[in-house]
């Protein structure tokens, strides 16, 4: 298995109405180098008590382990919910000239 090479998927699942907003806000701040919007799947889960269901966005965001403290607290401002889902997963592997793209567009150095 590969080293950490410094590049965070994070899953953040949000209101049909909000995902591409919060998707767009965190890329025009340099939380995130990109942020797909998969537009509709349902969520399934435990809350206050009883089980839910809600149709939601799942938004897959890619970033920094540096940049992951200051976009969580940015998906909770933005974020609807009492609790959003932020899931940060190290990638292990991936395309090398991708991963430094990432990383150059979070640290603000990109040129786009």
């Amino acid at each position: 298995m590969g080293k950490d090479k410094g590049v965070l998927v994070v899953l953040c699942t949000a209101p049909l109405d909000s995902a591409e907003e919060i998707g767009r806000r965190l890329v025009e701040e340099r939380l995130a180098a990109c942020v797909n919007v998969v537009p509709s799947l349902t969520s399934i889960y435990w809350w206050e008590g009883k089980v839910q269901r809600d149709a939601e966005s799942l938004l897959v965001i890619k970033t920094t382990p540096e940049a992951y403290p200051r976009l969580e607290r940015r998906i909770k401002e933005l974020h609807p919910y009492t609790v959003p889902e932020i899931l940060g997963l190290p990638v292990k592997e991936g395309n090398e000239d991708y991963v430094r793209w990432v990383r150059e567009e979070v640290s603000g150095g990109g040129q786009t």
